[in-house]
């Protein structure tokens, strides 16, 4: 069909629709046309070439960001299936001339319209969603079925029209623009003005014989006749930034609706198989969906795929479609090969349906200096970026492993969250870090942003960290950054970070903020001997710190805390108890002035209940408070001239926290007596009051220890003092050692020990 007589050959399309992509290709290959035009920025025009290139693999995205921040970027995906692509690649092979024509990246970004490229279907309820309406007006209420049977579905052959899909499509959205006008898609306007400003353009290069590829939306306005002053007169005055362009891996997952993207489809994998497969695509896709279940150990065999094309078949029979789509093949599956479960029909949505596949960009491609290091790294390292998670174990005594260890740490600093830190599950050593990892497309405007740190990881995190160390407003967050620093190996920003950290550590006098501070500082100790960083001068700030902590805490104990600040405490002191234990294999005086503090803080009667009962609890796990004075600290704090509410703080601090408390009262039968005593002696009005505390102490024991001290109540435990009868405690839990019991477990005693060193042995082993 010769395009002179009919004018530019307008190809309106569904974004990402195979059947589209389909039509159009069979369009073009009728028409030849002597250049195409396709929707899209036309600062992409410099980087079409790079279609061709081998190493370009859809799904890819055009994207485009203010040169002045890459923060303001706007993404145009492709994949293999998308009529634009399909059209791109079609000009390629012909070589015929092929430019974007849509509104220029540099006028919506200036406007802060940073937003995806709409679909034909908004999904914004105030917008008019085209396929919606024709579907309902088809007597349909899902617009995918609708689509599905009306264009997925059409055949085709040697007698079929190849512009009759177009021509049909056109004449309903023109339609629908007479009835609905711009339906709410105002921006449009403009951006189907300057569409048909480079279709005059082109015309006047290649006269009519040029075919244009754009959302079906915008076909009624592209064949409205304008006049060129009355296009220009929308486009004046429009705002315009400076913005650079490259191409970036997308996803299938991205493309989904569901991942963020406004013109997305629900089932992209669903409609690559359906682009890819000419013949017989139901029974190709439940030949793959058997494969996948039989990759997760479920037995599915050939008798339960032809069982399952049959079903399909016969429901789109029952329900008038040509062919069975996504809803009967999922239905099918679910009946035969998953036994009605929808658990594993989750795993075929997720998988199959929407997908994982991560395209890719030849090195050619403009990319910022930071992505190009963060590249050359990660094939150096052999950490290939994928769409989907995987967990990634380190061993940072292999070089190797540190390496990526160092990388990842650096990127979270850059704000490129590739990989997350999460719980080692083989071990707890501090050699090994475990990593969740997953590439998301929009990582690489985060790498364009970080951009201006440094052209290489390394220098742009050190600049990064340098810039946050300077405009921390807290002490907490120069310590947190250290902390960062040590992970990442960025030595030469740990002295701008100290000083930083030096000047707030000497003017802040808020003790929960230097307690809050230390931890921080004595993991980075910590993980700097680990990773072979030399962190003296940090050590040095740490001390001073444990210091300045060791001065103030008491009086900030006693200074009238309600309820929630004494909370607050405990949990620094806890923190700050911690951090003394990392530190005092350098300092052991230091452990001594923190036990004094202690000291002070639990014989004190101005501090709160609950704080004295933790300073008592920490000095008894140390070693440091023998148990006779334990129990007369308790029987003070327990005694009945101290305030019920004071004195059930006292027990949730020394027996609550989850730090085996619980197991404590279980072989002390002398505390446990003396909270019984206590807590029989109640008054009924202010057992009320302290009920709530009890509840949440002893509520958090394990049930096997709840069950014991249940127990031991039950029959009566030893009362308090030494003067108690032997005979009162119950049996196996005597105050006196009996021998015979103990030699029992000498021999198992002794292999535990023994056998303890060969396996740390093994463990420190490399590789």
């Amino acid at each position: 069909m010769s395009t002179a007589a009919r004018g530019p050959l307008l190809l309106g399309v569904r974004h990402h629709g195979p059947g589209s992509a389909r039509a159009v290709r069979a369009a073009l290959d009728a028409a030849l046309p002597a250049a195409v035009l396709v929707e899209g920025p036309p600062e992409g025009d410099a980087l079409l070439e790079l279609a061709a290139d081998p190493g370009m693999r859809p799904p890819v995205a055009l994207l485009a960001h203010a040169a002045d921040d890459p923060g303001r970027a706007a993404f145009w995906p492709l994949a293999e299936f998308s009529p634009e692509w399909v059209a791109v690649r079609w000009a390629q092979r012909a070589g015929v001339p092929v430019r974007f024509i849509d509104l220029p990246a540099a006028h919506s970004l200036a406007a802060g319209d940073d937003r995806e490229p709409d679909e034909d279907g908004a999904a914004d309820a105030i917008r008019l969603d085209p396929l919606a309406v024709l579907a309902e007006t088809a007597g349909y209420d899902d617009p995918e079925r609708w689509w599905e049977d009306v264009v997925e579905h059409r055949g085709t052959g040697e007698r079929h029209d190849p512009l009759a899909a177009f021509e049909a499509l056109g004449e309903a959205m023109t339609a629908l623009r007479e009835t609905y006008g711009d339906g709410g898609h105002r921006r449009d306007l403009v951006r189907e003005a300057h569409m048909r400003q480079r279709m005059r353009a082109a015309r006047k290069e290649f006269g009519d014989a040029c075919a244009v590829v754009c959302g079906a939306w915008h076909v009624p306005a592209l064949r409205t006749r304008t006049t060129a002053a009355a296009d220009r007169a929308l486009l004046t005055g429009l705002p315009r930034t400076k913005v650079e362009t490259t191409w970036v891996p997308w996803t299938h997952r991205r493309l989904a609706r569901a991942g963020g993207y406004g013109a997305g489809i629900t089932s992209p994998g669903w409609y690559a198989h359906l682009f890819a497969a000419r013949d017989r695509p139901v029974e190709r896709w439940l030949t793959k969906v058997a494969g996948l279940l039989r990759e997760e150990d479920l037995q599915v065999s050939s008798a339960h795929v032809i069982e399952a094309v049959r079903l399909a078949d016969t429901l789109a029979s029952m329900r008038g479609r040509p062919l069975a789509g996504l809803t009967e093949t999922l239905e099918a599956v679910r009946a035969v090969m998953c036994d009605g479960s929808d658990v594993p029909l989750a795993l075929i949505e997720d998988r199959l349906v929407v997908g994982d596949v991560l395209g890719a960009v030849p090195d050619a491609a403009p990319a910022v200096p930071l992505m190009r290091d963060l590249t050359r790294q990660q094939r150096s390292l052999r950490l290939k970026a994928e769409a989907r998670d995987r967990e990634l174990e380190l061993d940072l005594r292999k070089d190797t492993d540190g390496a990526k260890s160092l990388l990842l740490h650096r990127l979270r600093l850059l704000g490129v969250d590739w990989g997350t830190p999460t719980a080692s599950r083989g071990s707890t050593g501090t050699f090994r870090e475990t990593w969740r990892l997953r590439w998301e497309p929009e990582l690489s405007v985060r790498v364009a942003e970080a951009g201006i740190w440094g052209t290489t990881v390394l220098a742009a995190a050190t600049a990064k960290a340098e810039a946050d160390a300077a405009a921390a407003g807290e002490l907490g967050e120069v310590t947190a950054l250290a902390e960062r620093c040590l992970l990442a190996g960025l030595s030469e920003a740990l002295p701008a970070v100290l000083r930083a950290l030096a000047d707030r550590a000497a003017l802040d006098t808020d003790v929960a903020r230097l307690a809050k501070a230390l931890p921080a500082l004595a993991r980075s100790l910590r993980y700097g001997d680990v990773r072979g960083t030399d962190a003296a001068a940090l050590g040095t700030v740490a001390a001073g710190l444990a210091e300045r902590i060791c001065v103030a805490l008491p009086p900030a104990c006693a200074a009238g805390l309600d309820a929630d600040a004494a909370a607050e405490l405990r949990g620094h002191v806890d923190g700050v108890h911690g951090a003394v234990g990392l530190l005092a294999d350098a300092d052991e005086g230091l452990r001594d002035r923190w036990s004094a503090v202690l000291r002070t803080l639990a014989g004190r009667d101005t501090v709160p209940g609950l704080l004295r009962g933790r300073a008592a609890r920490l000095l008894l796990d140390d070693g440091r408070l023998p148990a006779e004075e334990t129990a007369r600290l308790m029987g003070l704090a327990l005694s009945p001239a101290a305030a019920p509410a004071d004195a059930a703080g006292w027990i949730e601090g020394f027996a609550g926290g989850g730090s085996g408390g619980g197991t404590l009262l279980v072989h002390d039968d002398r505390l446990l007596g003396l909270i019984d005593t206590w807590l029989v002696g109640v008054a009924e009005r202010a057992f009320t009051d302290v009920l709530p505390l009890l509840r949440r102490t002893f509520g958090a024991y394990e049930p096997g220890v709840r069950r014991t001290l249940g127990e031991l109540v039950r029959r009566g435990p030893a009362g308090p003092g030494p003067s108690a009868a032997p005979g009162a405690a119950p049996e196996g839990f005597a105050p006196e050692l009996d021998p015979e019991r103990a030699d029992a477990v000498v021999d198992l005693v002794r292999l535990l020990l023994t056998a303890a060193p060969a396996r740390e042995e093994a463990a420190a082993v490399p590789g």
